[in-house]
C-alpha cells in the first residue's frame, strides 16, 4: 500500500499543495519552520484521525481559513482510492471515499496505514501513561478498524459516568441531600463491557508486540537487552499480557472493580478503574526503563516500539507507510546507520530533513525542496 497524491486546502501552513508520491524513498528536506513536518502529519492524520503534534484539530487550519481538506489518492495492490477528509474545527469532520459523501470519517480508517517516527515519541518511555495508552490504542485501531467505535463508545460512557459522579460529589460536598445513583449500576455495565473489548485488545497487542519489539531493539542496540512490556491494569489484575482472558472474563472483572472503589468514586466525583487509567511498564534488562534507561537507550527503545508497530501491521495486511519525521537528527550515528538500514526496504517510506546529509545515503530516492509553502521535486 502506498499514497500515490497528496493534496493539501488550507491545512496547517498550506493554502494549496499537491504532491505526487512515488513507492520507495521521498525525502523533504527545508530548513526548520518550512512545512515539511505539515506534509506528512496530513498522511498521518488520514490514517489515525489525530496529530501526533497536537490533541485537537483547530490548530490544523491554516490561520484565517473555516475548514481544512486533507485529501491522498491511495493504491493497494491493482486498487485505487481516492480518500478525503474534511476539518471543521467546532464543527463534525466530514469524509468522502472515491468522492461519496455518505460516509463517517472513522469508514476511512484502514485505507491508509502508517507507522509514525518522530522526536515526540520518547514520551513513550519517559511520559505519562496516557502517551502509552494512546500508541497501544492507535495501533488497535490500525490492526482492527471497528475500534474506533468502541473506543468511542467506552470514552461516551466515561464522560457520563463521570458527569453523573462528579454531580453527586458536589451534592455531598455542599450538605444537599443524596442523589439517586440506581442508573450508576447500568453505566457500570455499559463501561465494564466496552472496557472489556478494548482491554482484551490491548492485552493482545502486547502479547504479539512484545517479541517483535525486543528484536527490533536487539537490531538497534545489540547487547542492551532484553525488552520487557508488561500490561498495568487499574483493576487490579490481569497484568500478565500473556495470559488469554476472555471478554466475559475481563467484564466482571472490571464489574467487581468498579463495585470495590464505588465509594471512593463517588467522594472524588471521578472514574478511578477502567483503561483509560492503564499503563504499559517498561523494562530494560532488570529495571524499569523510564527513570533508569539513558537518552539512548530511550530512543532506541520507542524506535523499538515503532519498528515492531511496522512488523505487525505488514505481516497482518497491506504494508503501512513508514514516516520518518527529523529522527535522524536526534540519532547518534549508529543508530542513524542502523535505523536507515532497516527501514529501507519499506514499499514507501516518507523523510523530514532539515539538510540533505541528515538523510542516510541507504535512503536514496524521490527528494522535494521545501520552503516558504513551497513543495518542489528537485
Amino acid at each position: 500500500m502506498h499514497v500515490t497524491h497528496l493534496s493539501l486546502a488550507d491545512f496547517r501552513s498550506y493554502a494549496r499543495a499537491e504532491v505526487p508520491l512515488d513507492p520507495g524513498v521521498t525525502a523533504f528536506v527545508g530548513p526548520n519552520g518550512q512545512g515539511k513536518t505539515n506534509l506528512v502529519e496530513a498522511v498521518g492524520y488520514l490514517a489515525t484521525l489525530g496529530s501526533h503534534r497536537v490533541s485537537s484539530d483547530a490548530p490544523l487550519v491554516r490561520m484565517g481559513a473555516e475548514r481544512a481538506v486533507v485529501r491522498a489518492a491511495v493504491r493497494q495492490g491493482d486498487r485505487q482510492q481516492l480518500v478525503e477528509l474534511e476539518l471543521n474545527p467546532g464543527r463534525a469532520n466530514r469524509a468522502r471515499i472515491n468522492r461519496s459523501s455518505q460516509v463517517r470519517p472513522r469508514d476511512v480508517l484502514g485505507i491508509v496505514r502508517t507507522v509514525l517516527f518522530a522526536p515526540e515519541d520518547l514520551a513513550l518511555v519517559k511520559g505519562d501513561p496516557g502517551e502509552r495508552r494512546r500508541f497501544l490504542d492507535e495501533l488497535v485501531t490500525a490492526r482492527s478498524p471497528r475500534m474506533a467505535g468502541v473506543r468511542s463508545d467506552y470514552e461516551r460512557v466515561l464522560k457520563q459516568r463521570n458527569t453523573l459522579l462528579k454531580s453527586a460529589a458536589m451534592a455531598r460536598r455542599h450538605g444537599g441531600r443524596s442523589m439517586d445513583l440506581s442508573t450508576l449500576d447500568v453505566w457500570d455495565q455499559h463501561l465494564a463491557r466496552a472496557g472489556a473489548e478494548l482491554l482484551a485488545q490491548r492485552l493482545d497487542l502486547i502479547a504479539s508486540l512484545l517479541p517483535l519489539a525486543d528484536k527490533a531493539y536487539e537490531q538497534l542496540a545489540p547487547g542492551g537487552g532484553p525488552l520487557g512490556l508488561a500490561y498495568r491494569c487499574s483493576a487490579g489484575e490481569p497484568v500478565d499480557s500473556g495470559a488469554a482472558r476472555s471478554r466475559e472474563e475481563l467484564y466482571e472483572v472490571l464489574l467487581q472493580a468498579l463495585a470495590q472503589v464505588r465509594k471512593q468514586e463517588i467522594e472524588r466525583g471521578v472514574t478511578l478503574v477502567g483503561p483509560h487509567r492503564d499503563d504499559v511498564l517498561l523494562r530494560l534488562g532488570e529495571l524499569p526503563a523510564k527513570g533508569y534507561a539513558s537518552h539512548g537507550e530511550s530512543w532506541s527503545y520507542a524506535l523499538a516500539l515503532r519498528l515492531a508497530s511496522y512488523e505487525l501491521l505488514r505481516a497482518e495486511g497491506a504494508e503501512p507507510v513508514l514516516i520518518l519525521d527529523d529522527v535522524f537528527a536526534e540519532l547518534d550515528a549508529r543508530r542513524r546507520e542502523r535505523l536507515a538500514e532497516l527501514v529501507a526496504p519499506g514499499e514507501q517510506v516518507l523523510v523530514t530533513a532539515a539538510v540533505d546529509d541528515d538523510v542516510p545515503g541507504v535512503l536514496a530516492g524521490a527528494r522535494f525542496a521545501v520552503s516558504g509553502g513551497e513543495v518542489t521535486r528537485l
